[in-house]
């Protein structure tokens, strides 16, 4: 799981909460079941079980791998429409291509993360580039999607193209953790990803024995997603593992720890942290589009078929 790394943690910005910070509770531990995306690439749906007041402005997030494809084998997404809504496609292992007919588009690989804002609606796919199919190899990412609150849904839509060697790097006091700010800020530490919805995003690998205790801003919610390894979350150290979602409740400080021995596969804990200012506002959620009431769903439908939402653009082969 290389990402994006550094030789040693100590030449970074350390992070740690202030001690009067008021330490958030653990609320739940959930499991993400396993199921297919797309043309068949495996996923977890991270947030399956989780009621939306304690997602909210979040609306799901799939891991998607790992997996090691054998020649041949590699898959993706066909083309499809969205409306409403973020989606943020990080990259951990492998590369993968993404095309919209608003323009946007590129080649993403280790650590590298695709953040589109769909906005008034565009249709897109994602998929392996061709050498990856002809050779296979491994492949490991996310999918986030982020609401955009009434205001902004049917703003133009955007495409960010957010390389690893963009992304803020932090450390814990001691050096055992690296943390990776992909969107939002962290005790004065600005990621490079732009958001419309007021969130934070940050990819932590944490060495075996290592602890984080983060300053979370009070009016966010606070999720952590583990991708690999195995370790404990809050000042209880209640016990989480490798594809499984903490719910934290309110406070100033939230804190993830890693087992002293992880599993064979993976040397370290490796978890995404989530924060995000709730919307609060009525949601209607139909495959993929987001909007606020049902009438809304409806328009966003009529319009697809009706070619509004852009036409699939014969480049680079991709759709033909």
């Amino acid at each position: 799981m290389p990402a994006v790394t550094v030789e040693n943690p100590l030449t970074l910005p350390r992070v740690v909460a202030t001690a009067d910070a008021t330490p958030r509770p653990v609320l739940a531990v959930t499991t993400a079941p396993q199921g297919f995306e797309g043309e068949g690439f495996p996923v977890r749906r991270a947030f399956a079980g989780i009621n939306y007041q304690y997602l909210d402005p979040f609306i799901m997030m799939d891991q998607m791998g790992e997996v090691e494809y054998a020649p041949g084998e590699p898959k993706g997404t066909p083309w499809h429409p969205h409306r409403g809504f973020e989606t943020v496609t990080y990259i951990i292992d492998g590369t993968f291509d993404h095309q919209d007919s608003n323009g946007g588009g590129g080649t993403i690989t280790n650590g590298d993360t695709q953040w589109m804002t769909a906005g008034s609606g565009l249709l897109h796919i994602e998929a392996p580039p061709e050498s990856l199919v002809v050779s296979g190899g491994l492949f490991h990412g996310l999918q986030l999607w982020v609401n955009l609150p009434a205001s902004d849904k049917m703003m133009a839509p955007r495409y960010q193209d957010i390389r690893g060697g963009q992304v803020q790097l932090l450390t814990s006091p001691d050096g055992g953790a690296l943390l990776r700010v992909i969107a939002g800020e962290l005790d004065g530490h600005q990621g490079p990803g732009i958001t419309h919805t007021p969130i934070t995003m940050i990819h932590a690998t944490l060495r075996p024995g290592a602890e984080i205790t983060l300053p979370w801003r009070e009016d966010f919610n606070g999720l952590a997603y583990v991708m690999a390894g195995r370790g404990t979350v809050g000042a209880e150290r209640r016990p989480i593992h490798l594809g499984q979602t903490a719910v934290f409740g309110q406070g100033g400080s939230l804190t993830v720890r890693a087992d002293e021995k992880q599993d064979a596969r993976t040397p370290d804990l490796e978890v995404v942290l989530l924060g995000g200012q709730p919307i609060r506002e009525p949601m209607a959620h139909y495959g993929p589009f987001v909007m606020n009431t049902q009438a809304e769903l409806r328009q966003a439908f009529e319009d697809f078929q009706a070619g509004r939402l852009g036409t699939i653009p014969a480049v680079h082969g991709m759709g033909e």
